[in-house]
């Protein structure tokens, strides 16, 4: 088996956050503007800022109420799987162990990995780790709470700039592309990149 276990970016790969954005934006039109503007100030934080506040200053940047960042976290259990997501995990549970890493706080971490319905042996939330991906930080912490080595471990990427992360401290990587994003420039090239998870258990069984 090549791999032990296996690493997924949580509000993305595994969960359609986009959607509950779009909802409480009240158009996925100013959902994906709020998004993205938050997306820019994870990417280039580093060092931990509390989530919350992040999205509130997405908010205020993009035109949206800064109330909104509050409603977002009020409605968090509404974060719904991508349809295949429960079953291709609960697959993947029987032998090997999950975890999932994610830019956010370890409440809201918590309460997102819950909604895929199989127990991780990993959450590692940004407020955890200290900083946000694709720091390098976040990834090493989950490396470490496994005891695995990082070529046991395989990352399902949600957003291409995890690639950047997972290429730092050297996890092998797939990238689960669902909303067909653009790849950042520069990325490094995953092993695979998918539409769907799929593909996912087929990969990990190949020799």
């Amino acid at each position: 088996m090549r791999y032990k276990a296996i690493l997924f970016d949580l509000l993305t790969a595994l969960l359609d956050s986009w959607s509950l954005w779009d909802a409480v934006a009240a158009s996925p039109e100013l959902g994906r503007a709020w998004r993205a503007a938050y997306l820019r100030r994870t990417y280039g934080c580093g060092d931990y800022r509390p989530y919350e506040t992040l999205v509130a200053e997405a908010a205020a940047e993009t035109g949206l109420p800064v109330p909104l960042a509050a409603t977002l976290a009020a409605r968090w259990d509404a974060l719904l799987p991508w349809p295949e997501a429960p079953s291709v995990l609960a697959a993947l549970a029987r032998q090997h162990a999950l975890g999932v890493v994610t830019n956010c706080s370890t409440a809201l971490g918590a309460r997102a990995a819950q909604a895929l319905g199989v127990p991780f042996r990993v959450v590692v939330t940004a407020e955890d780790a200290g900083a946000y991906k694709p720091d390098p930080r976040p990834y090493r912490r989950a490396v470490a709470a496994l005891g695995l080595a990082r070529d046991e471990i395989l990352f399902v990427a949600g957003s291409g700039f995890d690639l950047f992360g997972t290429a730092a401290v050297g996890l092998p990587t797939v990238w689960h592309n669902r909303v067909d994003l653009a790849a950042p420039a520069g990325a490094p090239t995953p092993l695979a990149t998918w539409r769907s998870l799929d593909s996912l258990p087929g990969f990990v069984a190949a020799p």
